[in-house]
């Protein structure tokens, strides 16, 4: 099947600023479900084998989004990289939630959308996100999560968030590219001050969507156990682990084969079949 691509769209969003996004989808008559990839903490659009997931949904027949948070660290001009690391340290997750509305926004009045068939499918922090969001937004028929976590109170406890707030920084090593990644302590009081909508739980337990939880169970950053808290919680949901399968589910940054990863092809596999048989 022949997938058209369109990359690097730029999405403005008044709240934050522009940002890029790629459409992914095969040229067929009918419309098409949109399924949107919500990336990660220290994640992009163009991660790793992210184009070749995109590919695998356009070519089992849906609309794919995926795009880069306005606040990522990467910029318009250079997507690949953390160019603007001001931007990344000035992030918080309203900021995530209204991005992620802005594509929802945009793409859902494309022609060739189906607008009552919305799926998010959230990595990491980004499963945190589209959780919140599905539970906000009733367009949003289909949640996937690719090991996420349960929590996004996740800031540093005790000396060292005193130290941060003191400080009004602290930064973090990203060992694959050596820098010292910036979070300023606007990021917390963002979230303290709406606490109530970050609850991660809540929104869980409360959400209508169809839900499907993916998570490896060698996951070196995010453990299991907040995949099965998150089905606990939505009982409705349906668990699936995969073996050995770490936080990418194989797949890492550059990757320069032209297979997906054995574990992210089952992820994706399981995708299709769960978005096929829900929608």
């Amino acid at each position: 099947m022949e997938v058209t691509k369109k990359q690097n769209i730029i999405i403005s969003n008044p709240g934050t600023k522009d940002f890029l996004a790629d459409a992914f989808y095969p040229e067929e008559e009918k419309q098409l479900p949109l399924v949107i990839f919500v990336h990660g903490y220290k994640g992009y659009k163009d991660w790793g084998a992210w184009d070749l997931m995109a590919e695998r949904f356009a070519e089992a027949g849906f609309f794919f989004v995926k795009f880069n948070f306005s606040h990522n660290g990467t910029t318009i001009e250079d997507p690949h990289h953390f160019a603007d690391l001001e931007s990344f340290g000035n992030n918080n997750y309203s900021k995530e939630l209204s991005d992620l509305g802005v594509v929802i926004d945009y793409f859902s009045k494309n022609d060739k959308v189906d607008a009552h068939k919305i799926i998010l499918i959230g990595h990491s922090r980004g499963g945190a996100i589209s959780i919140i969001k599905t539970y906000e937004d009733e367009r949003i028929n289909g949640l996937i999560t690719l090991a996420s976590v349960d929590s996004l109170d996740r800031f540093p406890k005790n000396e060292s968030f005193e130290q941060w707030k003191k400080a009004g920084v602290y930064f973090v090593a990203n060992g694959r590219t050596k820098q010292e990644m910036p979070h300023y302590y606007q990021f917390y009081e963002d979230y303290e001050n709406d606490v109530h909508r970050f609850d991660v739980e809540r929104a869980t337990e409360m959400a209508k969507a169809h839900f499907l939880i993916i998570h490896g169970t060698h996951d070196e950053s995010v453990n299991v156990k907040n995949a099965e808290h998150l089905h606990i919680l939505h009982p409705n949901s349906e668990l699936y682990l995969i073996e050995n399968a770490d936080h990418t589910f194989g797949a890492k940054e550059p990757w320069e084969n032209d297979e997906l990863p054995f574990y992210l092809n089952d992820a994706v596999s399981k995708c299709v079949e769960f978005i096929s048989n829900k929608m």
